[in-house]
């Protein structure tokens, strides 16, 4: 008898516990929302089905994914409503509890959408989400996770249920928006080739989007440059989670093999944007061919870098082109080694490649988009003097574009 009044005692106050830690997220949920102003609204917000029950955002380090939950929360509920609430892995407290049984107890308080951030933190997270699909048939989850994970390849328990997005880091539209206080709308590359005259007079009648294009170039892909603190050092210790955290954790590398990784990122960016000789990289951090393969697929997983193939080929064949994933990246890591060209095809690969294929073409500085439109990607000084291939598009830096025969370089930033 007296075991039994321990056991309900125990329990009660276990449920009184519980409840009292639910609390003390609501408050710091409420708290998160209320501080939360995203200076841009990002297109992903409309590209998202809101519908679906199970929402996957992956993203790199630094893009800016906590403060889009908090935005999609802000937007669409009061920050004293129990029907939304939003927790970060990162919380010791769920060592101890699972999420399957947290967002239970949540679910029968009146909850309807949970947003969980860095949800890989959690062991055995993919076979929570789906007991959570299963049994809690009006709750919708959304949760953010590294670029590095594959949602539906490596947890087939989602395959059927998770709708997953990208988060991108600031374009030059996002970033131009921003700091001049318009509302440009993305364009579609079609739309640019067919009407660019008529966008960029558009553009210019409103603003000189050149006289923002460095600054992008520089610092203006990564939401953080916002933030009162030294950009550089800020974006090298993100880059450093990146390989510290997303690869090996994600990936389940050792640790033992971060320097290997490390310095291969670093010879691939101080190489230029080139063909990587595989066998000398190989020696370089002294391991074998195949697991420098592996390792240049995981670096372009974390959106360290962009790898270009030749036409109808793919991993794990060897990459035509390896370049960094975007221009802010070069700057942080060796900006004395930074060339014009280098940035113009950097910049030019990472606003392609969202939503086109983009392979190498015939010359150096050609590509090939959606295996059919060929570009060339020249500076100004140089686009009239080298003989052109009248078949391709010629994307200019340091122009305006008041050429018909010229798309400007910095229009590209506004695919997205």
């Amino acid at each position: 008898m007296l075991h039994f009044s321990f056991s309900i005692k125990s329990r009660k106050d276990k449920i009184y516990l519980q409840s009292k830690r639910m609390d003390d997220f609501f408050i710091t949920y409420a708290y998160l929302v209320e501080h939360t102003d995203a200076p841009v609204r990002r297109l992903l917000m409309d590209e998202i089905d809101w519908n679906n029950r199970m929402i996957g955002i992956k993203g790199t380090r630094g893009v800016g994914k906590t403060t889009f939950l908090l935005q999609y929360a802000k937007n669409n509920f009061k920050s004293n409503d129990r029907a939304c609430l939003y927790v970060n892995m990162n919380n010791f407290y769920f060592q101890g509890r699972g999420i399957a049984d947290f967002a239970g107890e949540f679910y029968r308080n009146g909850g309807k959408v949970l947003l969980i951030d860095q949800v890989f933190k959690q062991p055995n997270w993919s076979k929570e989400l789906r007991e959570c699909y299963d049994r809690y048939k009006n709750l919708k989850i959304v949760f953010t996770g590294s670029s590095v994970m594959r949602l539906k390849e490596e947890n087939p328990e989602l395959n059927d249920i998770v709708s997953s997005y990208n988060l991108r880091g600031f374009s030059f539209r996002e970033f131009l928006n921003l700091q001049s206080g318009n509302t440009f709308r993305p364009y579609t590359l079609r739309e640019m080739l067919e009407n660019h005259q008529e966008l960029v007079e558009y553009i210019k009648s409103k603003v000189n989007p050149l006289a923002y294009f460095d600054d992008y170039i520089h610092h203006g892909f990564y939401p953080f440059f916002l933030e009162n603190r030294n950009f550089s050092e800020n974006l090298l210790k993100t880059m450093n989670m990146m390989t510290e955290v997303d690869i090996l954790l994600i990936k389940r590398i050792g640790l033992q093999y971060l320097p290997k990784i490390k310095k291969l990122f670093y010879l691939l960016a101080v190489g230029r944007s080139k063909a990587p000789n595989i066998s000398t990289l190989a020696e370089e951090i002294g391991t074998s061919r195949a697991t420098v393969m592996n390792y240049i697929k995981y670096l372009a997983d974390a959106r360290l870098i962009n790898i270009v193939y030749h036409k109808n080929e793919s991993f794990p064949k060897k990459p035509a082109k390896v370049m960094m994933h975007n221009t802010n990246l070069m700057y942080a890591i060796y900006p004395i080694k930074v060339t014009n060209q280098d940035m113009m095809e950097t910049f030019f690969v990472n606003n392609l490649w969202k939503d086109h294929v983009v392979n190498t073409g015939a010359k150096v500085t050609s590509y090939i988009i959606d295996n059919t439109l060929k570009c060339e990607i020249a500076d100004s000084s140089l686009a009239k003097k080298n003989k052109r291939d009248k078949d391709a598009v010629r994307i200019v830096y340091n122009n305006y574009g008041d050429d018909r025969n010229c798309l400007p370089l910095w229009l590209v930033g506004f695919l997205y």
